[in-house]
């Protein structure tokens, strides 16, 4: 009874406050509701799911081989050069095509497009939704990044007819951004899930190879051919507040940078006709280089946000030096960004990519470990590589609750954008399950 009358008499006096000083009253109800309103919403990354072909869509390198023997489109000069670009690739004999580009001639059709992205697309969906328990008519923000196949209507219309989503969702069709275009999705649900708070958030990156096989005999475009592999990553969302215990990750840092006003970087990556009016990517020879200038400029960005300032001291400090002409060496100080992450990711576009950013970074083997399995067994899947090495050192069971990772992607345009993760919950995710069966026992060497 005493506890009873100590909660009325408080409200008691609550109440006649709230009379006698009601402008104060509201005046401090307001202030509360202001601050709630502006504080910015966390972004927690539940689950996501890696898609897994089936055995049968392999491209070992002796059919590669066969393939462009029989192949009569293709004249011989094109063949050696095709040849000898898949020797240097460093695959395994696991990476996968969809089955409309080994048939004898190559099957280039819409029909075929659309049946790999509903192949790739669906499954990884369905995955994450059925390990996670969330309904498709949960979900209130859709995105989807493939760069090179928009159909009509879009792959997000094509999600939310399959799987029966509400009427009002926040659909977005992102294409054209590249390899990149993953990390671009999660700053755009990042954005829309601060503004429409409690919401979960579903994205998917992939890219359909079909539609843009290029059967032409220009070398800077054949390249393609032999590095896009097929791959799709589901990611679950959310900005509710009870989802923290449960999310795998918090999303704390997202810098994109674009050098798309300098030519050289703008036409690095560049879709086009050649002579006979066959349409390809071109990759240059520079790609390299403008990655690593691209790289630069993105972790001038990310190094205040993340970076002790022990290490942003002696940037500056090598910067005065440099402008000052003074010390031994006029070379600009590289910050040790292994004080600020336990893992890296950076985008497996290509051995040589993977390696002059590990120079650049001046990382380990082990740091670039599950960029280059990931690469091997899976070949460059475009967008969503970045989850297949998470998912990779998630499988290794290195991941450690409060470990901070740091996602490179790069991609045309030329861009770089940079993800950093908080690990929250350890446990493996949904798309862990895409390495059982292709986990060594040690770290195998990419040729």
């Amino acid at each position: 009874m005493a506890s009873s009358g100590h909660v009325l008499g408080l409200l008691g006096f609550v109440l006649a406050f709230a009379h006698r000083h009601f402008p104060l009253a509201m005046l401090g109800l307001v202030a509360i509701v202001f601050l709630v309103s502006k504080r910015k919403a966390s972004v927690y990354l539940l689950d996501f799911n890696c898609y897994k072909a089936p055995d049968s869509y392999r491209l070992p390198k002796c059919m590669f081989r066969e393939h462009l023997f029989f192949d009569d489109k293709v004249d011989p000069k094109s063949k050696a050069f095709l040849i000898k670009i898949s020797d240097k690739s460093g695959y395994s004999e696991e990476t996968c095509i969809p089955p409309s580009i080994t048939e004898l001639p190559i099957k280039k059709a819409l029909s075929s497009a659309l049946e790999e992205a509903e192949t790739v697309i669906f499954s990884v969906i369905h995955g994450l939704l059925r390990k996670n328990n969330v309904s498709p008519r949960s979900i209130d923000i859709l995105i989807c990044n493939s760069t090179m196949f928009c159909p009509t209507p879009s792959l997000t219309a094509m999600v939310v007819n399959k799987f029966g989503m509400r009427s009002n969702i926040q659909s977005y069709n992102l294409s054209g951004m590249g390899c990149s275009a993953g990390v671009v999705s999660v700053g755009l649900a990042q954005d829309l899930l601060r503004v429409h708070r409690n919401s979960l958030a579903l994205i998917v990156s992939t890219e359909i190879l079909n539609m843009n096989w290029y059967t032409g005999k220009n070398a800077s475009m054949l390249i393609t051919n032999c590095l896009f592999r097929m791959g799709s990553a589901a990611l679950l969302l959310s900005s509710r507040d009870q989802d923290k215990k449960a999310a795998k990750y918090e999303l704390q840092h997202l810098v994109r940078t674009t050098r798309s006003r300098d030519e050289q970087s703008y036409t690095c990556v560049y879709q086009d006709v050649d002579s006979e009016n066959e349409v390809g990517v071109s990759i240059s020879k520079s790609i390299v280089n403008v990655a690593g200038d691209a790289l630069k400029s993105n972790m001038a960005s990310l190094g205040p946000l993340v970076l002790p300032y022990t290490e942003q001291c002696r940037y500056a400090w090598s910067l005065i030096k440099r402008k000052l002409g003074t010390g031994r060496t006029t070379e600009t100080y590289v910050p040790n960004f292994r004080r600020a992450f336990e893992h890296f990711f950076i985008h497996a576009g290509g051995k040589s990519i993977i390696e002059a950013i590990g120079k650049n970074l001046k990382l380990g083997e082990e740091d670039l470990e599950a960029s280059k399995m990931t690469l091997y067994k899976f070949g460059n899947t475009s967008a969503s590589s970045i989850w297949y090495e998470l998912a990779y050192t998630e499988a290794k069971g290195r991941v450690k609750a409060g470990d901070r990772i740091w996602q490179i992607a790069l991609g045309s345009g030329f861009k770089c954008n940079s993800a950093v993760w908080r690990c929250i919950n350890p446990a493996a995710s949904e798309g862990a399950k895409v390495w059982e069966g292709k986990m060594e026992t040690d770290h195998v060497e990419v040729p």
